[in-house]
């Protein structure tokens, strides 16, 4: 299961400089995953200072839907 971001995240971008894989996508107030890259390591979910990322079985269906969509409009996040 590929990580979800939901409305915690605060943009502190912890999780874009441990991602192994560059799976992070940014907007104005907050970061994305996009599922197709995210290789379900799980590094991010234990960093994150917010607890704003669960894998997307745990998650809210509405904020996997967004993840996707974002990831796709949001350019990559740069640690």
């Amino acid at each position: 299961m590929p990580s979800v971001v939901n409305d915690s995240c605060i943009l502190c971008k912890t999780c874009v400089s441990v991602c192994p894989v560059g799976a992070f996508h940014e907007g104005e107030a907050m970061v994305v995953v996009d599922p197709d890259k995210c290789i379900d390591c799980g590094i991010c979910i234990g960093d994150c200072p917010q607890s704003a990322i669960k894998p997307a079985d745990e998650a809210d269906a509405k904020w996997v839907k967004f993840n996707a969509e974002k990831a796709k409009e949001w350019p990559e996040a740069k640690g």
